[in-house]
């Protein structure tokens, strides 16, 4: 069962989220809060496997909400999904910095909805090809120059190659065609850099590699 939570000041579309997970027999709404505060609060006490997140809300936005929960060692098996009206725009990037694993237009429609949930309680990142390309290149526009380079010391040539398809979007299966490689190998790599690198998803993963200077956004 996926256990979820729902985070947003607009009472009408927490009712409409609720009322499509709780159609689906694998999938529990668990609580939820209208400000970051409080969700941070129930984030504790429940422990979800997925929090939907507004980006935008009183007391506490969904950024630095999405931040606390990154940065607490007890809520590491949560996976934060940010919520925003807006697409592509600068809230996005802050938030997957911060440690989401990926975000959602709320226009969303139901079947990809319940997909990215599904998607987001895996573990894995919620960032299509065409979307990692497009918010790269616009929002990476230079390294941080704060070491965050280091940890690629440490990775051997095929996890390097690994982390660099990621970056690209590719999932495991494609990752291990492009490689030569079992999917099983592939997300041993990708797993064995995550733990290099710190990082706390495959989200965090695609960040490190453009801020690192490991893949280098285009310019077009």
């Amino acid at each position: 069962m996926i256990r979820v939570l729902l985070v947003d000041d607009q009472p009408l579309l927490r009712s409409g989220f609720r009322a499509l997970l709780d159609l689906e027999d694998d999938i529990e709404v668990v609580a939820e809060a209208g400000d970051g505060m409080e969700g941070l609060a129930l984030v504790r006490e429940h422990l979800p496997d997925v929090a939907l997140v507004d980006v935008q809300m009183p007391v506490v936005d969904g950024i630095e909400t999405t931040r606390r929960i990154a940065a607490d060692p007890a809520l590491a098996g949560v996976h934060v999904v940010i919520l925003t009206n807006y697409g592509l725009d600068e809230y996005v990037f802050d938030a997957l910095r911060a440690g989401a694993a990926g975000f959602l237009v709320k226009d969303i429609v139901p079947e990809d909805f319940l997909h990215a949930v599904r998607v987001a309680a895996r573990g894995d990142a919620l960032l299509a090809p065409s979307i990692t390309r497009r918010l790269i290149g616009r929002y990476v526009a230079q390294p941080l120059g704060t070491g965050t380079g280091t940890g690629l010391k440490e990775l051997t040539n095929r996890e390097r190659e690994a982390v660099t398809l990621v970056a690209q979007g590719l999932s495991n299966d494609q990752i291990a065609d492009r490689m030569v490689i079992s999917p099983l190998t592939a997300k041993t790599h990708i797993n064995r850099a995550m733990t290099k690198l710190h990082a706390r998803d495959r989200a965090q993963l695609v960040i490190l590699a453009y801020e690192s200077g490991l893949v280098v956004p285009r310019t077009s």
